[in-house]
């Protein structure tokens, strides 16, 4: 029996395509962030380094062979990887999921997770867009033709021995869900065209994040009801299951009613001059709200987190994370969900190889395969 189902996050931005060509030069990828990060305060651990996969590139295939082979090492049950559609056909960052479907490799359990979000000229680095804001893609949603042609789309993958299933069903994550324009009818007709394929339907889960803002209202609020009721209207939208993300509340509950409002405000106004940071283990130990250990509700685990590569001295950053912290934060999240039901023992693991967030359990030159190591300790002590 499986203590936990942990499905780490997987983004697909290390390879060179024409649109970041065009709007950040020539060859951009991730590594672009992570190569030129700075540290922002004294004693910031920037930049990162990779070690044993090296600033590698999507377009060899034996880089996907062999992070399948650690994260296996590490206990993770598969990747989800992060999928671009912006509707009307629209999408970019395809080719690593794509070439996994069409070659069967590596041999390796995978789910889909729909980043619905704008892209523009601040989402992936600082860079330009202190100057401007440019819509590259905007996120629409056409219609029920455009869902037709998006599950086509993906028709492939969903018919893979490998792709990941809860309670028998296809699991698919989606990112945003407070703008998805009618996702009852995206839902309904998705599991009608599984069926007409031979497929068993779908397990659609939505992210939410725990506290949706942070104001001068949550002083007085009791956090716990706030949460649930964050959950709760989540749930009216029909989803099979919610995937928390406790970052806001965390910040909250470390800082204080009044420090993390003070915090954000100083941020806002003094934009380039003031680091809101956190200890990753302080955050880590204040991360899980009761709502975490719902049957319903698959809780993330946070390997990092530091968007600096991308954000500057904007960035929020939790500082210190460590494979000794980390594998106290799984344990943490491994008692969200150990009396679930096993199918329901899922927990998201942010991230696989988010580098430009700090969020990665890729072997770096500081601590190896450290991370790696902790979690597989954690998952076969318990």
């Amino acid at each position: 029996m499986k203590k936990a189902r942990v499905i780490a996050y997987y983004l697909p931005q290390f390879h060179p395509v024409d649109v970041n060509d065009k709007f950040w030069g020539k060859g951009f990828t991730e590594w672009t962030n992570v190569a030129k990060a700075k540290p922002v305060f004294k004693g910031h651990d920037q930049p990162r380094i990779p070690a044993d996969l090296g600033f590698y590139d999507l377009r060899l295939q034996s880089v996907a062979e062999e992070q399948a082979k650690l994260a296996k090492e590490a206990g993770i049950e598969g990747f989800c990887y992060w999928h671009y559609w912006f509707g009307n056909g629209k999408e970019v960052l395809e080719m690593p999921m794509d070439r996994m479907v069409e070659t069967g490799k590596p041999d390796y359990p995978f789910c889909i997770g729909w980043a619905n979000h704008d892209w523009s000229t601040k989402t992936w680095t600082k860079d330009k867009s202190s100057l401007q804001s440019t819509m590259i893609f905007k996120q629409e949603y056409p219609g029920i033709e455009d869902h037709v042609a998006h599950f086509k789309r993906l028709l492939p993958a969903f018919s893979d021995k490998r792709y990941i299933k809860v309670d028998g069903k296809l699991l698919f994550l989606i990112f945003d869900i407070e703008h998805f324009v009618n996702p009852k009818e995206f839902k309904d007709l998705w599991n009608q065209l599984a069926k007409e394929n031979g497929l068993p339907g779908f397990h659609f889960v939505a992210m939410v994040g725990s506290l949706s803002a942070i104001d001068k209202k949550l002083i007085s609020a009791d956090l716990e009801s706030v949460v649930e009721q964050n959950m709760n209207k989540a749930r009216k939208y029909g989803f099979d299951a919610l995937n928390s993300i406790s970052q806001k509340y965390a910040e909250y509950k470390t800082a204080g009613k009044y420090g993390k409002i003070v915090q954000a405000f100083l941020r806002k106004i003094l934009k380039g001059k003031y680091v809101e940071k956190y200890e990753y283990s302080q955050i880590m130990k204040n991360y899980y709200s009761k709502s975490d250990k719902e049957e319903d509700v698959y809780p993330q685990l946070l390997v990092g987190w530091d968007r600096s590569p991308r954000s500057g001295r904007n960035a929020i950053i939790y500082k210190n994370s460590n494979p000794t912290a980390f594998k106290e934060a799984a344990k943490r999240a491994i008692k969200c969900v150990e009396h679930k039901t096993e199918e329901h023992r899922i927990i998201f693991l942010n991230s696989w190889n988010e580098w430009g967030e700090g969020a990665y359990m890729e072997p770096d030159l500081r601590y190896g395969k450290g991370f790696i190591k902790s979690l597989k300790e954690v998952l076969e002590e318990m």
